[in-house]
């Protein structure tokens, strides 16, 4: 009996060894794939962001920081060298030099990629040697630092081994070896993946930065449903859970052993209607659209009671606002762009009949229901407030894995969008959300397909204005324009606390990216 109770012992210890140094960690939903070229979606990209590198990062702060690039100069208006780190190794060994950099600009910037805005700002890289890259663009670009961020960083020789030279065209459901594999030069190495149920990672021995954290394994499961993920944390089944739901919140703060890290987040949700065709999809007005008439769409604008979207669906974890600009920043803090159109019923309903539509109509609208806070109930809430205006919204809420397939090709007759990360600036929103739908990526997240000349020559012109107060007054008329036409209703800026153990550190950085270099986790008691 004493080797049997002796090995039991030796057995709690070694599992508490392994605690201490594995993260277990979950949120509503999971990563769409492990090509790093192929969703941009944030946790996505933050999952990603842990096995592959850009050339430079971000810090706690969200500053621009050096990582797979040492340092860099701006030659002239349009022109930045970059030195490379040096010894630093993929995961399968392999040495990181400037081909890969080329290469994975090249892939990026593919028509399969989300990413293409943000990799064509980068310009043309041209390898000077093994170790410097110097970047040509074809206009000034006040953000370039910002764009390097977007960008991971891959291998050329392991992605053409395994036919993968091109991005995994996620919205037409094809399948590639880096759907489900991945070789990076971050600080964690992919073990094992399982689409919606377990991913597991460990720590790369070789990666070349420092790792404050203890962190030796990460354990990632996606738990979709709300009170299973609290009650999961509760139990100690997982260590930490990004997005907690509002309503838990209080009895989490109050739960001995758990904690709430408060913290914002640069991420507006706002609605989107197609603004294109003749005819929508879904709905049942015939002939005509009644979303290309701007009545119509500030109609149901004046029909959101926010605040009780607020108060009563959001707990008072968000913040209201007339921008789509994932950060106040983003406008320059101008009240007049952040400024709400009012709920108002009565100047609703008369904007329906001037429109020609004083009965209302039917129209579907397309949500996820696993990706924002709240998301199918937001969007279930607004049916109920448009009702009242005599618009009958039949809501379509689906996985992310389902809906953003379904919206990036159009899709949609309305839907819901969320934006954000951790530029602040509002180029990124401008060009790949705001402007009409275009070349090399431009206008990617324009989903409504609406075309307006006067907001995209105001994006354009901000785009390579070099002189910061007249580019301020650029993006300033743009935002202006935007909202003056009603191209997507805004709703809020979500607060998202994250919560965890009382053992589990971590850093909330306000794009709500989890870093797990930074975490340290020490065992239960």
């Amino acid at each position: 009996m004493k080797s049997r109770f002796a090995v039991l012992a030796l057995a709690a210890v070694l599992s508490g060894a392994g605690y201490a140094q594995t993260l277990r960690w979950a949120s509503q939903g999971d990563a769409q794939t492990m090509d790093p070229h192929s969703q941009n979606e944030l946790l996505t990209n933050s999952i990603n962001g842990q096995v592959y590198d850009t050339l430079v990062m971000r810090d706690k702060q969200l500053g621009i920081a050096p990582a797979l690039a040492t340092e860099w100069t701006q030659v002239s208006p349009t022109l930045w060298r970059m030195k490379l780190r040096p010894n630093v190794k993929f995961h399968d060994g392999t040495p990181f030099t400037a081909d890969d950099v080329l290469f994975s600009i090249a892939r990026a910037a593919h028509t399969a990629s989300p990413f293409r805005a943000y990799a064509t700002a980068l310009g043309t890289p041209r390898k000077v040697d093994s170790l410097t890259v110097e970047f040509t663009l074809a206009q000034f670009n006040p953000i370039f630092l910002q764009h390097a961020t977007t960008i991971y960083i891959m291998s050329k020789a392991w992605s053409e081994k395994n036919n993968a030279g091109a991005p995994l065209d996620f919205k037409n459901k094809e399948d590639k070896y880096t759907n489900l594999n991945a070789n990076g030069t971050g600080p964690y190495l992919l073990v094992s993946r399982q689409p919606d149920t377990r991913t597991v990672f460990k720590r790369n021995p070789a990666y070349w930065g420092p790792i404050e954290g203890n962190v030796q394994e990460v354990v990632y499961t996606p738990i979709k449903n709300d009170a299973t993920r609290t009650a999961a944390l509760i139990s100690g089944e997982i260590d930490f859970a990004l997005d907690p739901p509002p309503q838990d919140l209080q009895r989490l703060r109050a739960t001995p052993g758990l904690k709430v890290i408060d913290g914002m987040e640069n991420r507006s949700i706002f609605i989107g209607m197609d603004q294109s065709r003749d005819e929508l999809l879904y709905s049942d007005v015939k002939g005509k659209n009644p979303f290309k008439d701007v009545r119509v769409r500030r109609a149901l604008y004046h029909a959101v009671d926010i605040e009780t979207l607020r108060k009563s669906l959001m707990r008072g974890q968000s913040v209201i606002t007339g921008s789509v600009t994932p950060s106040p920043l983003g406008s320059y803090n101008d009240p007049d762009i952040e400024k709400r159109l009012p709920f108002d019923l009565a100047k609703a309903k008369a904007l329906m009949a001037e429109a020609g539509y004083p009965n209302g109509f039917t129209v579907q609208l397309d949500c996820p229901n696993n990706r924002y806070i709240n998301d199918e109930a937001i969007c279930l809430a607004l049916a109920g407030m448009w009702s009242k205006i005599g618009i009958n919204v039949k809501v379509l809420a689906q996985p992310r894995a389902s809906y953003f397939p379904k919206t990036e090709k159009l899709d949609v007759s309305m839907y819901m969008l969320g934006w954000g990360g951790a530029i602040t600036d509002a180029e990124t929103t401008l060009t790949p959300v705001l402007h009409s739908r275009g070349e090399s990526g431009v206008g990617y997240y324009n989903w409504g397909n609406y075309k307006n000349p006067k907001l995209d020559q105001l994006i354009e012109a901000s785009s390579k204005e070099a002189d910061a107060a007249k580019r301020e007054q650029l993006v300033k008329a743009a935002l202006r324009e935007h909202n003056e036409q009603v191209h997507h209703i805004p709703l809020h800026r979500q607060v998202i606390p994250w919560a965890a153990r009382s053992g589990v550190n971590v850093v909330h950085r306000a794009d709500n990216w989890l870093e797990w270099r930074w975490v340290s986790v020490s065992p239960k008691g």
